[in-house]
């Protein structure tokens, strides 16, 4: 017997970072969507845990007890005092290491097909007290559609949207190291007196309307500036997506993954085509969101 569990990719539509903490993190506001790009998260009884994985940077899923869904089934386990005895297969859609959480995404989708597995029963809030122990950004991937997280953006609060958005992704060579951006956020902003985060009205209420142009107006992402510091070539993606017709353009997350809002499918194709034909990424993927968060299939 095994369970698979389908669960989406994530972007920012506003990132709102407060100064670091005393225990080295920040306080955000932080504006998820999900959209469908979506990993495969297998997991079914075996004599020991162990993780393997399939797909585009497969090479770069680490493979051992640090891989979140590895960390995720540990967790339940040990609450439901079960030993952790399952093979986690991964098939990876979700690029590796973009700043679109597909690690926090394994993480959840490891979780609830362990509980659909075990039949542990647990409630939807001890899957997200789990899920919150785990990352920042795993309870988002565990619900899905459009929540505003604060805190360190574990802390949901699910918001209403009045359509569809249409997303052009470009993924870059290579990862960047979220601990790594929120260092240069750190390092860029010494000295400075940094605003405690805060939601954007006009982000929320272009949300609640499906307005795109509104949204276009109102994204934002403060690790952005950190994230073109560390990688300037991002700089150049944004500006040929711009340029092809998206409406915005913004580094998702922590990068190094570019996202480009744009008004239709059609204009997504065009935005697409242009990234790809000027070189400027290893390749462009379209989605729409908001989708659901973890479902098992």
């Amino acid at each position: 017997m095994s369970v698979t569990v389908r669960v989406p990719a994530k972007v920012n539509v506003q990132l709102a970072v407060g100064g670091a903490r005393p225990d080295g993190f920040h306080d955000l506001a932080n504006v998820f969507l999900a959209v469908g790009l979506y990993d495969e998260v297998t997991v079914s009884p075996a004599d020991t845990l162990r993780v393997t994985c399939e797909g585009p940077d497969a090479s770069q899923v680490p493979l051992d007890r640090t891989n979140l869904a590895a960390r995720a089934v540990e967790k339940l386990a040990a609450r439901y005092g079960r030993r952790a005895d399952v093979h986690i297969h991964i098939a990876k859609d979700i690029p590796v290491a973009g700043g679109m959480a597909g690690g926090s995404a394994d993480g959840a989708g490891a979780l609830v097909a362990c509980d659909a597995l075990w039949g542990t029963g647990a409630s939807r809030d001890e899957l997200l007290e789990i899920c919150a122990e785990l990352g920042s950004d795993v309870p988002f991937s565990l619900v899905g559609g459009a929540a505003l997280g604060t805190g360190r953006g574990e802390r949901l609060r699910v918001l209403e949207v009045g359509g569809s958005f249409h997303w052009v992704f470009a993924v870059a060579d290579g990862g960047l190291s979220t601990p790594a951006v929120y260092g240069e956020f750190d390092r860029l902003n010494e000295g400075v007196s940094v605003p405690a985060p805060v939601a954007s009205g006009g982000v929320l209420a272009a949300l609640a309307s499906g307005d795109a142009s509104a949204l276009a107006d109102a994204v934002s992402n403060d690790l952005q500036a950190a994230a073109l510091s560390l990688r300037p070539s991002l700089a150049s993606v944004l500006a040929v997506g711009v340029d092809g017709g998206a409406l915005a353009g913004i580094v998702s997350g922590s990068g190094p993954t570019t996202a480009f809002l744009v008004a239709d499918a059609e204009a997504g194709g065009k935005v697409a085509d242009a990234l790809v034909g000027a070189g400027v990424c290893r390749t462009a993927r379209v989605a729409v969101g908001p989708v659901r968060g973890a479902v098992v299939l």
